[in-house]
């Protein structure tokens, strides 16, 4: 589940029809692989090991493909950024090597499959751009265009870059691409079933046992037996590995709306100024018109303060209309991914210890690439074949030096919020500060809860406790969602679970007027 924001339409994606209701599982259930999450890494393993002949059962905690994935902004593409000069410095130039070809394979496979399936998602092969407007970081984008190029991809630098406004410079990648996600995951979900898999949904795991068999437990109190079990829950909600110490949240949001005939630029487009902000265009109709797709303005989820996630939201509009000129914003929403502390996702056995149960997590904003690229790896690993990118992808990988700076700023941060966040005048005094439509920590005998006023003036009163580690709730009131700034967890008003690590919802509490 995710919000849409109180003005303006939700994600584009999720306007597609959602697909045949799946049931709850609602008695045990025992299967050879059971995978925990049915976004598109989810989905991608379960398809992969379905069609490898496996028994294997999905579980989703709301419907499949409306979580992260139903609000990404869909670019198949191996040019993330500014990583691989990062990647060769951390990890080596083979690495690098090995994580372009990795990627490259992932995207080469949607095609793949949308032809054998018969997928019209939306896929069209357009070139990536890595851009700035900054003469100081062109230096910087002429050291990735190497790396890139030199880990094995189509890579250049250019300064003639297909914007209506000018860059100093940028990295093009050619043969990526971009598609309609949740087009291409619900066909795959339906031949997940024809191939024998079974689809649960509503249906939230809570525990889980390791063993022989493993031992999965869901909230209404039911058990899941399965030899082999795959997390991949985009925040991983059993992390016996600790990576919650080596994963970030960002939220970043998305506006969206169709552009005048011919102003298309042709490709996707990204940038680190001003915050982020990331362009790519999606069909529309039959006419030949296109959507505008900005992306932009990260933040830590629960880490900004009352009104600002609009003013966010205000700043990203004002740029998409400044620098596209004739574009009528019609969409809004927003996304949320985790970055790991050495710039590679963590895809692999769950800990050292572990021989059953595997995680896929830390993508970075990249989620499709790297969710195809999960699934393939995963797969393969419990088929016991190990492809070449198995050791760069491992959860198991450590190293203190390099990883030392990121892990200490991520734990000085979490801190700050578990420390920080219970100082008195962070919190609203009293009810009566409520207005409505907004939400506060309000001190109530001793506890903190968070409170929220709906629009009808009545109030909605829950612990203001993370159930995932303890860290203190934070109000977003653009997207109406009370959330953790230590781990990103988000829960609705009530409560609920919107998003992990946690798995329990907030104690609802009593409240009443003047408190």
């Amino acid at each position: 589940m995710s919000f849409e924001s109180r003005s303006g339409s939700g994600s584009l994606w999720m306007e597609y029809a959602p697909g045949p209701a799946r049931p709850a599982v609602d008695g045990p259930v025992e299967t050879e692989v059971a995978v925990v999450g049915g976004g598109i890494a989810g989905l991608c393993t379960a398809w992969e090991l379905a069609r490898a002949g496996h028994q294997v059962v999905l579980l989703e905690a709301d419907r499949v493909a409306s979580g992260v994935t139903g609000h990404t902004t869909a670019k198949l593409s191996a040019l993330h950024g500014m990583v691989y000069a990062d990647i060769a410095r951390i990890h080596g130039r083979r690495a690098a090597r090995l994580y372009a070809h990795s990627q490259q394979i992932a995207i080469d496979k949607v095609a793949e499959v949308s032809e054998e399936l018969g997928i019209d998602c939306d896929l069209e092969r357009l070139p990536a751009y890595t851009y700035t407007v900054d003469p100081d970081k062109a230096d910087q984008l002429r050291e990735e265009a190497e790396a890139a190029r030199e880990a094995g991809l189509d890579a250049t630098y250019e300064t003639d870059v297909p914007l209506p406004f000018p860059v100093v410079g940028a990295v093009r990648v050619e043969n990526q691409a971009q598609f309609h996600p949740r087009k291409y995951l619900l066909a795959l979900a339906a031949d997940l079933e024809v191939l024998g898999g079974r689809i649960f949904e509503r249906t939230r795991v809570t525990g889980l046992r390791e063993g022989t068999p493993c031992e999965l437990t869901t909230s209404a109190g039911h058990t899941v037996r399965a030899r082999e079990v795959v997390v991949a829950t985009h925040y991983p909600v059993f992390d016996r590995a600790l990576l919650f110490t080596r994963l970030e949240p960002k939220r970043e949001l998305v506006v969206a709306g169709p552009l005048p005939a011919g102003q298309d630029p042709g490709g996707m487009f990204l940038t680190s100024d001003d915050n982020t902000r990331s362009v790519r265009t999606a069909p529309l109709g039959e006419d030949g018109r296109r959507m505008l797709i900005v992306t932009g303005e990260k933040f830590t989820p629960g880490a900004v303060g009352e009104g600002e996630v609009g003013e966010h939201y205000e700043k990203l509009s004002s740029w998409a209309r400044e620098h596209f000129d004739g574009v009528e914003l019609t969409h809004r929403w927003a996304t949320q991914d985790n970055v790991t502390t050495d710039h590679v996702p963590y895809v692999g056995r769950l800990h050292a210890g572990s021989r059953h149960v595997y995680v896929a997590t830390g993508f970075a904003g990249w989620g499709m690439s790297n969710g195809v690229m999960a699934g393939d790896l995963i797969a393969s690993r419990i088929r016991g074949r190990e492809p070449a990118w198995t050791s760069l992808y491992d959860p198991v990988r450590l190293h203190p030096v390099r990883e030392a700076p990121a892990m200490l700023r991520l734990q000085a941060q979490v801190a700050k919020h578990f420390i920080g966040d219970r100082v008195p005048g962070a919190h609203a005094d009293s009810t009566d500060d409520i207005p409505r439509g907004g939400g506060a920590v309000v001190r109530v005998g001793g506890r903190r809860l968070a409170v929220h006023r709906d629009e009808a003036g009545s109030l909605h009163a829950v612990s203001a406790r993370c159930t995932h580690l303890g860290c203190v709730v934070h109000f977003n009131d653009e997207e109406c969602a009370w959330e953790c700034p230590c781990h990103g967890s988000r829960f609705d008003v009530d409560g609920k679970v919107v998003q992990g690590p946690a798995v329990r919802p907030l104690e609802q509490m009593d409240v009443e007027e003047g408190e």
